[in-house]
């Protein structure tokens, strides 16, 4: 008589979850990984995906349809809704139904890149398609009759008189350097953008003012005429005289040949930014729903309530298959 060999049990992991499976044959669904391990959607997202791949096509999915069976909140169920609408899996769009009414169609995607290359490649047939249809056929080609080859002509005797001609080398060609570049044009002095006659006022006595602390900048009348733009730009930009004074006077070389061209250029090359302008307060609006305060200009209803009011069931709300 056989002895009849037992079969050890498989042995389960040390740690983690352990599996425990029935094999089912009914009342299951089939859910991708994609949805069920997602990485940047929430549990709640996930667990709701999970819920709505299970339903029949036709179910209501609305906010008030699904807080009416799970303990969540509207508010929380609405920002799941949006987090599987943002990733893919949920697709809503709007259609008009029997009676003139406008239905809100809501589709569910188990695999939404594999969906999206489908509807990418029906657009693209569609359109190859279309431009084949709008292109003529091209015409038949024309056949030219071959002509026979015309005899190649005789060669010409060259007598042994005449002695060979020896061509000599071109000569090097002459080297001429390219003319000078042109000089770029000096970069604009700096001009203020609101100008006015008291800001060009102040900006003309300064500079009018500088030979009295620094004499080495004694300026014309006409070199005053020419620079107050750029100073009256750099008192627009909150720069005060004396601190204008010191950046234009400060360190200057020696000897100092040309004082209105060294102002122009610093001028230009030290401009400092405009001031930014200030950043508008948000005033604190009371939510018309909830009552609960939130930053908007104009009052109305806060981020969570708008949410609930988009999924809300008050027209219907269709799952596709």
């Amino acid at each position: 008589m056989d002895t009849q060999q037992a079969i050890a049990p498989s042995r389960a992991p040390s740690a983690g979850v352990v599996h425990i499976n029935i094999r089912l044959t009914d009342g299951y669904s089939i859910i991708s990984n994609r949805l069920s391990q997602h990485r940047d959607m929430s549990l709640l997202a996930i667990g709701l995906g999970t819920h709505i791949q299970s339903l029949p096509a036709g179910r209501r999915i609305g906010v008030k349809a699904l807080a009416a069976i799970f303990p969540e909140s509207e508010a929380r169920i609405a920002a799941a809704l949006r987090e599987l609408e943002h990733h893919g899996f949920l697709r809503r769009t709007r259609e008009r139904v029997r009676g003139g009414r406008v239905a809100t169609r809501t589709e569910s995607y188990n695999h939404p890149e594999a969906a999206a290359r489908r509807a990418e490649a029906g657009a693209r047939a569609a359109a190859v398609a279309t431009s084949a249809r709008a292109i003529d056929p091209a015409p038949a080609p024309v056949r030219v009759p071959e002509r026979e080859p015309a005899p190649a002509p005789a060669p010409v005797p060259v007598p042994a008189s005449e002695p060979p001609v020896v061509r000599e080398p071109d000569p090097a060609p002459r080297l001429v350097p390219p003319p000078a570049a042109p000089k770029p044009p000096p970069p604009p002095l700096p001009f203020p953008r609101r100008p006015s006659a008291p800001l060009f006022d102040e900006a003309a006595r300064l500079l009018a003012g500088l030979q009295v602390s620094a004499p080495l900048f004694a300026l014309s009348e006409v070199d005053v005429e020419r620079l107050t733009p750029g100073v009256a730009a750099w008192l627009e930009r909150g720069v005060r005289p004396d601190a204008v004074r010191g950046a234009l006077t400060d360190d200057p070389p020696v000897p100092l040949r040309h004082p209105a061209k060294l102002l122009r250029h610093r001028l230009i090359a030290l401009l400092p930014p405009p001031v930014p302008a200030a950043v508008p307060v948000v005033p604190l609006q009371n939510c018309d729903d909830c009552d609960r305060a939130f930053r908007s200009p104009v009052p109305g209803c806060c981020g969570e309530c708008r949410d609930v009011r988009a999924y809300a069931d008050d027209e219907p709300c269709l799952l596709g298959a």
